[in-house]
Protein backbone atom coordinates (compact mmCIF):
# COMPACT_ATOMS: atom_id res chain seq x y z
CA UNK A 1 0.00 0.00 0.00
CA UNK A 2 1.45 3.38 -1.02
CA UNK A 3 1.01 6.40 1.21
CA UNK A 4 0.24 9.51 -0.81
CA UNK A 5 1.29 12.84 0.61
CA UNK A 6 0.96 16.28 -0.88
CA UNK A 7 2.13 16.29 -4.53
CA UNK A 8 5.56 17.78 -5.15
CA UNK A 9 5.70 21.11 -6.99
CA UNK A 10 6.58 21.69 -10.65
CA UNK A 11 10.15 22.77 -9.88
CA UNK A 12 10.93 19.52 -8.05
CA UNK A 13 9.11 17.50 -10.72
CA UNK A 14 11.24 19.03 -13.48
CA UNK A 15 14.44 18.55 -11.47
CA UNK A 16 13.76 14.85 -11.00
CA UNK A 17 12.67 14.48 -14.61
CA UNK A 18 15.90 16.02 -15.86
CA UNK A 19 17.91 13.76 -13.56
CA UNK A 20 16.22 10.72 -15.14
CA UNK A 21 16.90 12.09 -18.63
CA UNK A 22 20.59 12.49 -17.73
CA UNK A 23 20.70 8.92 -16.42
CA UNK A 24 19.15 7.63 -19.63
CA UNK A 25 21.66 9.56 -21.74
CA UNK A 26 24.69 8.12 -19.96
CA UNK A 27 23.42 4.52 -19.82
CA UNK A 28 25.51 2.12 -21.86
CA UNK A 29 28.64 4.24 -22.09
CA UNK A 30 30.64 1.55 -20.28
CA UNK A 31 29.68 -1.08 -22.86
CA UNK A 32 30.76 1.17 -25.70
CA UNK A 33 34.14 1.64 -23.99
CA UNK A 34 34.38 -2.12 -23.62
CA UNK A 35 33.81 -2.66 -27.35
CA UNK A 36 36.71 -0.37 -28.07
CA UNK A 37 38.88 -2.70 -25.99
CA UNK A 38 37.79 -6.05 -27.44
CA UNK A 39 37.62 -4.65 -30.96
CA UNK A 40 34.88 -3.99 -33.45
CA UNK A 41 31.27 -2.94 -33.35
CA UNK A 42 28.25 -4.92 -32.24
CA UNK A 43 27.67 -6.37 -35.69
CA UNK A 44 31.24 -7.60 -35.87
CA UNK A 45 30.93 -9.29 -32.51
CA UNK A 46 27.78 -11.16 -33.52
CA UNK A 47 29.54 -12.42 -36.66
CA UNK A 48 31.98 -14.26 -34.39
CA UNK A 49 29.23 -16.58 -33.14
CA UNK A 50 28.62 -19.90 -34.93
CA UNK A 51 25.69 -19.63 -37.39
CA UNK A 52 23.83 -22.42 -35.59
CA UNK A 53 23.95 -20.47 -32.32
CA UNK A 54 22.87 -17.21 -33.94
CA UNK A 55 19.89 -19.03 -35.44
CA UNK A 56 18.60 -20.23 -32.08
CA UNK A 57 19.67 -17.26 -29.95
CA UNK A 58 16.14 -15.83 -29.72
CA UNK A 59 14.76 -19.17 -28.56
CA UNK A 60 17.56 -19.63 -26.03
CA UNK A 61 17.04 -16.13 -24.67
CA UNK A 62 13.27 -16.51 -24.41
CA UNK A 63 13.65 -19.72 -22.42
CA UNK A 64 16.25 -18.12 -20.14
CA UNK A 65 13.95 -15.15 -19.56
CA UNK A 66 10.95 -17.36 -18.71
CA UNK A 67 12.99 -19.24 -16.12
CA UNK A 68 14.50 -16.02 -14.78
CA UNK A 69 11.04 -14.49 -14.27
CA UNK A 70 10.20 -17.27 -11.83
CA UNK A 71 13.61 -17.79 -10.23
CA UNK A 72 14.23 -14.08 -9.55
CA UNK A 73 10.84 -13.87 -7.84
CA UNK A 74 11.50 -16.98 -5.72
CA UNK A 75 14.93 -15.70 -4.67
CA UNK A 76 13.31 -12.82 -2.82
CA UNK A 77 12.03 -15.28 -0.23
CA UNK A 78 15.60 -16.40 0.43
CA UNK A 79 17.68 -13.24 -0.04
CA UNK A 80 16.30 -9.79 0.72
CA UNK A 81 16.82 -6.59 -1.27
CA UNK A 82 20.45 -6.10 -2.25
CA UNK A 83 22.44 -2.93 -3.02
CA UNK A 84 23.18 -2.35 -6.70
CA UNK A 85 26.91 -2.93 -6.34
CA UNK A 86 26.32 -6.47 -5.11
CA UNK A 87 24.48 -7.50 -8.28
CA UNK A 88 27.28 -5.98 -10.39
CA UNK A 89 29.91 -7.82 -8.36
CA UNK A 90 28.04 -11.12 -8.76
CA UNK A 91 27.52 -10.84 -12.51
CA UNK A 92 31.11 -9.67 -12.98
CA UNK A 93 32.47 -12.80 -11.30
CA UNK A 94 30.06 -15.01 -13.26
CA UNK A 95 31.14 -13.38 -16.51
CA UNK A 96 34.78 -14.12 -15.73
CA UNK A 97 34.00 -17.77 -15.04
CA UNK A 98 31.85 -17.98 -18.16
CA UNK A 99 34.64 -16.58 -20.32
CA UNK A 100 37.34 -18.95 -19.10
CA UNK A 101 36.14 -21.92 -21.18
CA UNK A 102 35.01 -19.95 -24.20
CA UNK A 103 31.58 -20.43 -25.74
CA UNK A 104 30.50 -23.61 -23.86
CA UNK A 105 30.98 -22.09 -20.40
CA UNK A 106 29.61 -18.73 -21.55
CA UNK A 107 26.41 -20.45 -22.69
CA UNK A 108 26.11 -22.28 -19.36
CA UNK A 109 26.52 -19.01 -17.47
CA UNK A 110 24.01 -17.04 -19.57
CA UNK A 111 20.69 -18.07 -17.92
CA UNK A 112 22.13 -17.43 -14.44
CA UNK A 113 23.20 -13.96 -15.50
CA UNK A 114 19.72 -13.22 -16.88
CA UNK A 115 18.21 -14.24 -13.53
CA UNK A 116 20.59 -11.99 -11.58
CA UNK A 117 19.90 -9.10 -13.97
CA UNK A 118 16.16 -9.48 -13.47
CA UNK A 119 16.59 -9.68 -9.72
CA UNK A 120 18.70 -6.49 -9.84
CA UNK A 121 15.87 -4.77 -11.74
CA UNK A 122 13.38 -5.90 -9.08
CA UNK A 123 15.65 -4.48 -6.39
CA UNK A 124 15.51 -1.10 -8.13
CA UNK A 125 11.69 -1.34 -8.11
CA UNK A 126 11.80 -1.94 -4.35
CA UNK A 127 14.16 1.02 -3.96
CA UNK A 128 11.45 3.23 -5.46
CA UNK A 129 8.82 1.90 -3.09
CA UNK A 130 7.20 -0.77 -5.27
CA UNK A 131 6.55 -4.32 -4.12
CA UNK A 132 8.31 -6.81 -6.46
CA UNK A 133 5.89 -9.54 -5.37
CA UNK A 134 3.00 -7.72 -7.03
CA UNK A 135 2.23 -9.06 -10.54
CA UNK A 136 2.27 -5.55 -12.06
CA UNK A 137 5.77 -4.87 -10.71
CA UNK A 138 7.05 -8.26 -11.90
CA UNK A 139 5.59 -7.43 -15.31
CA UNK A 140 7.29 -4.03 -15.34
CA UNK A 141 10.60 -5.61 -14.33
CA UNK A 142 10.58 -7.85 -17.42
CA UNK A 143 9.53 -4.85 -19.49
CA UNK A 144 12.81 -3.09 -18.63
CA UNK A 145 14.55 -5.62 -20.89
CA UNK A 146 12.55 -4.02 -23.73
CA UNK A 147 15.09 -1.20 -23.86
CA UNK A 148 17.00 -1.59 -27.11
CA UNK A 149 20.27 -2.28 -25.33
CA UNK A 150 23.40 -0.33 -24.47
CA UNK A 151 24.79 -0.47 -28.01
CA UNK A 152 21.69 1.09 -29.59
CA UNK A 153 21.79 4.87 -29.68
CA UNK A 154 18.31 5.15 -31.21
CA UNK A 155 16.46 6.96 -28.44
CA UNK A 156 13.12 6.12 -30.03
CA UNK A 157 13.88 2.41 -29.62
CA UNK A 158 15.31 2.81 -26.14
CA UNK A 159 12.35 4.84 -24.91
CA UNK A 160 9.61 2.84 -26.60
CA UNK A 161 9.26 0.48 -23.64
CA UNK A 162 8.24 3.32 -21.31
CA UNK A 163 4.66 4.05 -20.48
CA UNK A 164 3.01 0.95 -21.90
CA UNK A 165 1.36 -1.77 -19.88
CA UNK A 166 -0.94 -4.60 -20.88
CA UNK A 167 -3.40 -6.36 -18.59
CA UNK A 168 -1.29 -8.24 -16.07
CA UNK A 169 -2.10 -11.91 -16.64
CA UNK A 170 -0.05 -15.05 -17.20
CA UNK A 171 -0.64 -14.98 -20.98
CA UNK A 172 0.21 -11.28 -21.09
CA UNK A 173 3.53 -11.92 -19.31
CA UNK A 174 4.34 -14.72 -21.76
CA UNK A 175 3.51 -12.40 -24.65
CA UNK A 176 5.74 -9.71 -23.18
CA UNK A 177 8.63 -12.16 -22.80
CA UNK A 178 8.23 -13.24 -26.43
CA UNK A 179 8.28 -9.58 -27.51
CA UNK A 180 11.27 -8.63 -25.35
CA UNK A 181 13.39 -11.73 -26.11
CA UNK A 182 14.66 -10.66 -29.57
CA UNK A 183 16.09 -7.41 -28.22
CA UNK A 184 17.64 -9.11 -25.24
CA UNK A 185 18.99 -11.85 -27.52
CA UNK A 186 20.93 -9.27 -29.51
CA UNK A 187 22.45 -7.92 -26.29
CA UNK A 188 23.33 -11.38 -24.98
CA UNK A 189 24.75 -12.39 -28.36
CA UNK A 190 27.21 -9.53 -28.14
CA UNK A 191 28.11 -10.62 -24.61
CA UNK A 192 28.70 -14.23 -25.70
CA UNK A 193 30.84 -13.11 -28.60
CA UNK A 194 32.97 -10.90 -26.34
CA UNK A 195 33.59 -13.90 -24.09
CA UNK A 196 34.99 -15.87 -27.03
CA UNK A 197 37.75 -13.33 -27.72
CA UNK A 198 41.03 -15.30 -27.53
CA UNK A 199 43.01 -14.76 -24.32
CA UNK A 200 40.68 -11.95 -23.22
CA UNK A 201 37.62 -14.20 -22.75
CA UNK A 202 37.47 -14.15 -18.94
CA UNK A 203 38.32 -10.46 -18.67
CA UNK A 204 35.88 -9.56 -21.46
CA UNK A 205 33.17 -11.66 -19.83
CA UNK A 206 33.66 -9.95 -16.47
CA UNK A 207 33.73 -6.45 -18.00
CA UNK A 208 30.74 -7.13 -20.24
CA UNK A 209 28.62 -8.46 -17.40
CA UNK A 210 29.51 -5.48 -15.23
CA UNK A 211 28.67 -2.98 -17.96
CA UNK A 212 25.42 -4.70 -18.95
CA UNK A 213 24.27 -4.99 -15.33
CA UNK A 214 24.92 -1.29 -14.83
CA UNK A 215 23.01 -0.52 -18.02
CA UNK A 216 19.86 -2.44 -17.02
CA UNK A 217 20.02 -0.99 -13.51
CA UNK A 218 20.07 2.49 -15.10
CA UNK A 219 17.12 1.56 -17.33
CA UNK A 220 15.26 0.28 -14.26
CA UNK A 221 16.00 3.54 -12.44
CA UNK A 222 14.45 5.43 -15.38
CA UNK A 223 11.45 3.11 -15.64
CA UNK A 224 10.52 2.95 -11.97
CA UNK A 225 11.73 6.48 -11.33
CA UNK A 226 9.11 7.74 -13.77
CA UNK A 227 6.41 5.64 -12.11
CA UNK A 228 7.41 7.01 -8.70
CA UNK A 229 7.55 10.56 -10.02
CA UNK A 230 4.06 10.27 -11.50
CA UNK A 231 2.75 9.26 -8.06
CA UNK A 232 4.71 11.90 -6.13
CA UNK A 233 3.75 14.69 -8.55
CA UNK A 234 0.14 13.59 -8.95
CA UNK A 235 0.67 13.47 -12.71
CA UNK A 236 -0.67 11.12 -15.38
CA UNK A 237 2.06 8.53 -16.00
CA UNK A 238 1.60 8.39 -19.78
CA UNK A 239 1.75 12.18 -20.07
CA UNK A 240 4.86 12.28 -17.90
CA UNK A 241 6.52 9.63 -20.10
CA UNK A 242 5.70 11.68 -23.19
CA UNK A 243 7.36 14.71 -21.58
CA UNK A 244 10.35 12.56 -20.69
CA UNK A 245 10.69 11.28 -24.28
CA UNK A 246 10.57 14.78 -25.71
CA UNK A 247 13.19 15.96 -23.25
CA UNK A 248 15.40 12.90 -23.81
CA UNK A 249 15.30 13.15 -27.60
CA UNK A 250 16.48 16.76 -27.40
CA UNK A 251 19.34 15.77 -25.09
CA UNK A 252 22.47 14.59 -26.96
CA UNK A 253 23.74 11.20 -25.80
CA UNK A 254 27.00 9.35 -26.30
CA UNK A 255 27.55 8.37 -29.93
CA UNK A 256 29.33 5.09 -30.60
Amino acid sequence: MELLGRPIDETETERRLRALVARNAQAGNGVIDLLNLVGGRAEGLLDRLPPSLRARLNETTEEALRRAAEMAHRSRGVVGDQPGWMARALTTSMGAVGGIGGLPTALAELPITVTVLLRAIQDVAAEHGFDPSEPAVRFDSVQVFGAAGPLERDDGANLGFLGSRMTVTGPALNALIARVAPRLAAVLGQKLAAQTVPILGAAAGAATNYAYTRYYQDMAQVHFGLRRLAIDAGRDHSALCAEFRAMAQSTPGRVS
